[in-house]
């Protein structure tokens, strides 16, 4: 492919490694991925004042691309609280108690639900809408709230994403790039997806039911948000809810899902995708803490507006303080580092872990095996900055390579880069793209990517050998 590596990719890939490992170790890597840009802007601009600026500014970068993430948790956190101190949640999920009453029912339960919803319009807004709802079930019922995360983020961000059946994003990325239909490369995608979802949400509930035997469950509870003098407001019942009328209560308890079901409708007849969708759940999110505020606060209702939503805003920020440096270094593997630093990778270089991606390729024996071992480790590698889709259309012209040298399957390589690619990349494994499941559920991100971790390299190393067989 004519990719010639430099330093740069190297110290890149030396970071990666050992923040990797820091994971698994369950250490903090915010100070290594601090060094990490430190050094790359020092091998890219060779001054100590462009490697020092370019902390800063990549933590800018950063904040940028994870903004919309950032508001939509903020406000549904914002909404949450009100919904919870009128009681309107517990009327809300009431009917759905008689589906989800043990820990089993409930981990399944809201894992399907959310991979069908995800199907529909993609997982950021699902966790939204599911998490709001079903959370206080699942906790009911004596699901840890890192379980109803797992499910969640597993279902969909994995199951329902490296498919994407209905939207296609992320097939007609790859098979854009591997000069394919969309529609070979889905149905390629199935028994690949069907036996990583399997294998991994088994693997993962089993894990969960066999640490919670022995008492070795972590849940990763992020402390309670400060709510200020939100709550200490209004007039209260004995259980320190604030009162309204039973009625009212039910009727809120209708129309809410109802809205959100309308967000759902609009998305599928709008075409409504990514941000988009998640702008639409944020601005129905706000319009309805507006509303139920005005009515349980009432002549206080103005003020109170502003202190949920500043208790969403310090909330959101506070689960996201740790991630942002650390995104800032994952993302000069892609864009972000010409951006910061000017084009001083190669003319060739589309990017560091692209570039890596490729030259992984380049230096393994071709044959069927190799190539689904290599599609695998490259799709993984190229979902190493978060996104899950900036690599996928490399996983798939590297698939077309080897299905070209080695006359196998290049729909079924194709799919298999594109489902690695998403389940590392698309928000299982990569603390900052997991961050919607686990802000919902109050859990923090780093634990949920740990507990992932296990069940999905389990899945992919399955996935890759049945891949073999059909290739």
């Amino acid at each position: 492919m004519g990719i010639q590596l430099t330093a740069i990719h190297w110290v890149y890939l030396a970071f990666i490694v050992f923040i990797m490992i820091l994971l698994i170790r369950r250490r903090d890597t915010t100070m290594i991925c601090v060094v990490g840009i430190f050094a790359l802007g020092l091998l890219a601009t060779e001054t100590l004042s462009g490697s020092i600026s370019g902390i800063f500014n990549s933590f800018i970068y950063a904040t940028k691309e994870l903004m919309g993430t950032i508001m939509i948790i903020s406000i549904i956190v914002a909404m949450s609280q009100v919904l919870i101190r009128t009681g309107i949640n517990e009327t809300m999920v009431a009917p759905l108690t008689r589906f989800l009453r043990t820990p089993a029912m409930a981990f399944w339960g809201i894992g399907i639900i959310m991979m069908m919803t995800s199907f529909f319009f993609w997982p950021s807004p699902a966790v939204a809408l599911i998490g709001a709802v079903l959370l206080p079930v699942a906790l009911r019922v004596g699901l840890p709230a890192l379980g109803a995360a797992v499910a969640m983020n597993l279902f969909g961000h994995g199951i329902a994403l490296s498919g994407d059946y209905i939207i296609q994003g992320a097939p007609k990325l790859t098979a854009d790039a591997a000069g394919l239909p969309v529609t070979s490369v889905m149905t390629a995608s199935i028994p690949l997806v069907i036996v990583m979802g399997l294998v991994t949400t088994v693997t993962a509930f089993w894990m969960m039911r066999r640490d919670m035997k022995n008492g070795t469950w972590r849940d990763g509870l992020v402390a309670i948000r400060n709510r200020g003098d939100a709550l200490t407001s209004g007039t209260e019942d004995g259980e320190g809810r604030l009162v309204m009328a039973p009625r009212v209560k039910k009727w809120l308890a209708i129309v809410i899902p109802i809205l959100f079901a309308a967000d759902v409708v609009a998305m599928f007849l709008l075409n409504l995708q990514g941000g988009d969708a998640t702008a639409l759940v944020g601005g129905t999110a706000v319009l309805i803490l507006i509303a139920v505020t005005l009515m349980a606060h009432r002549n206080q209702g103005l003020e109170k507006i502003t202190s949920y939503l500043i208790d969403g805003f310090v909330f959101g920020f506070k689960v996201f303080g740790p991630v942002i440096p650390i995104a800032a270094f994952f993302y000069l593997g892609d864009a972000a580092f010409t951006d910061l630093f000017g084009k001083v990778l190669p003319e060739a270089s589309h990017g560091i872990v692209n570039d890596l991606g490729v030259a992984l390729a380049g230096n393994v024996p071709l044959n069927g095996a190799v190539g689904a071992v290599t599609s695998t480790v490259t799709g993984a590698i190229t979902g190493l900055d978060g996104s899950g889709f900036s690599g996928i259309s490399l996983a798939g012209s590297i698939a077309q390579l080897f299905a070209a040298a080695t006359h196998s399957s290049a729909a079924t390589l194709t799919a298999l880069g594109q489902v690695s690619a998403i389940w590392v990349g698309g928000g299982t494994l990569i603390p900052w793209a997991l961050i919607p499941a686990a802000a919902i559920c109050g859990v923090s991100p780093f634990e949920l990517a740990r507990r992932n971790l296990k069940p999905v390299l389990i899945g992919l190393t399955v996935t890759t050998i049945v891949a073999m067989f059909l290739v």
